[in-house]
């Protein structure tokens, strides 16, 4: 693949494309339609003075870092010294620049990035949908293309995915809690990898659930995919690169494909097929802690009332500044106990260890990742009841690696001609080298099936 940031990134390395001139060509997508409403704020100063540095740096025969100047955007939840990091909400107005980057941002300024940007979301990461009141809702810019109906991009990196699927960003540094990379990423036709929790620093990140937050980034690709997760765990990624034939993936009976549409049933089933076609060993199996969670759920939720010990003063004090369905969700942690909240954490370990046992022996897991595409903003803005059945559908199968403090990637499984569905790869804590191994092999094998992501960039 040539047009994503690895082989873009090469290329500036070569001396047969410049930094600066693609540093302006990701200022003018930033400022097109595709990416209306992608941006709360913008670098373009900065993030220009730095491809320029880049292209001196080449010229004086000195070695280029892995990111090469290339245009990065960050989900404004993340710190970058110099600017606010307000949430995309009103009620974060008053928040005062950043002294430091935080932690992630430093990694990627290590590796060469250029920040473009900081990218709208929903509110305090809070919805799989994307929806914002305050800067207004991006479109999605890949289905645009397709139906010309004004679609969800897909939450809670909903601005982060628009800046890359645009053309503005080659990667987006974000977060995901219950899907927030890889919703957005399925609905777009991007790659989204969620890495286990601990691997990934979250120091001068705007938090929503200190249990379930997690650090990492969309990508156009596979390989993109990996070369973001080293520089964010500054690890190494070990890869093997088995071919199919020599994997076992696991199909979940239970939950996982429960109320796909017609499109997504689709381009799941095909996957599976071209997949077995090139050799994996594919068997449908019975995850039977999976029918568990709902209960484990109905005791209470941690992101609801790890975000109200954060959020309760401010809404004391600036509640109308908030969207209202995030301070509903917020205040459903309100009257959570302690005693409550305990058996929730006991209750998931126990949990965890029982989907370990389940999975022992699998490779990974493959689920679509969101059993719908992307519905119509319109009907979801005007009405709750629309609102939270969608944004509930959105979450159901990317929760699913939170509540496991697992790690999973989400990769296009649909033709040029379909809506953007998403293919998830899913594992237990710690085996990331082991699911992007594989995602690199599946992507392969679904290459000659499909378009290139990057739809509105490559246009």
């Amino acid at each position: 693949m040539t047009h994503d940031l690895t082989g873009t990134a090469d290329a500036v390395r070569a001396g047969a494309a410049s930094a600066t001139g693609l540093m302006q060509a990701s200022i003018e997508a930033a400022n097109g339609s595709a990416c209306t409403r992608a941006f709360v704020r913008t670098f373009f100063e900065s993030a220009l003075t730095h491809a320029m540095a880049v292209d001196l740096q080449l010229e004086a025969g000195l070695p280029l870092p892995p990111l090469a100047g290339l245009a990065i955007s960050v989900k404004d939840l993340f710190d970058v010294q110099g600017f606010p990091s307000t949430g995309a909400s009103r009620a974060m107005s008053d928040a005062k620049p950043a002294d430091r980057d935080c932690l992630a941002v430093q990694r990627l300024r290590r590796a060469g990035a250029a920040l473009i940007g900081h990218c709208n979301m929903s509110e305090f990461a809070f919805s799989g949908v994307g929806i914002n009141p305050h800067y207004g809702t991006p479109r999605n810019p890949v289905t645009l293309k397709l139906d010309k109906k004004p679609r969800i991009p897909g939450g809670s990196t909903s601005g982060g995915a628009v800046s890359v699927a645009g053309g503005a960003a080659w990667a987006t540094l974000g977060s995901d809690t219950g899907g927030s990379i890889r919703i957005p990423a399925a609905l777009q036709g991007l790659v989204g990898f969620k890495n286990t929790k601990r691997l990934t620093p979250l120091d001068g990140a705007i938090p929503l659930s200190q249990s379930l937050d997690t650090a990492c980034a969309i990508t156009l690709s596979v390989r993109d995919a990996v070369l973001l997760h080293e520089i964010l765990s500054d690890t190494r990624v070990q890869l093997t690169h088995r071919p199919l034939r020599q994997r076992r993936f696991a199909v979940a009976r239970e939950l996982m494909q429960d109320g796909m549409d017609a499109t997504v049933a689709t381009a799941f089933e095909r996957t599976l097929a071209q997949l077995r076609e090139a050799g994996a060993q594919i068997e449908e199996i019975s995850i039977g802690p999976l029918l568990e969670l709902g209960k484990l759920l109905a005791r209470g939720s941690l992101p609801a009332a790890e975000s109200w010990a954060w959020h309760r003063q401010r809404i004391s004090e600036r509640e109308a500044d908030y969207d209202p369905r995030v301070v509903q969700r917020i205040r459903t942690g309100e009257h959570m106990s302690a005693a409550d909240y305990i058996d929730v954490v006991n209750g998931r370990s126990a949990w965890i260890t029982r989907m370990q046992a389940a999975l022992q022996g699998v490779d990974a897991v493959l689920s679509p990742t969101v059993p719908i595409v992307a519905p119509e903003i319109a009907p979801l803005v005007a009405s709750d009841e629309h609102f939270f059945a969608a944004n509930s559908l959105l979450l159901r199968n990317t929760a699913v690696v939170n509540m496991l403090d697992g790690c999973a990637l989400s990769l296009p499984c649909h033709t040029s001609r379909e809506m953007p569905v998403g293919l998830m790869v899913w594992s237990t804590a710690l085996r990331d080298d082991t699911v992007l191994d594989a995602g690199l092999q599946i992507e392969a094998a679904l290459a000659p099936h499909r378009q290139p992501p990057a739809l509105v960039a490559a246009t």
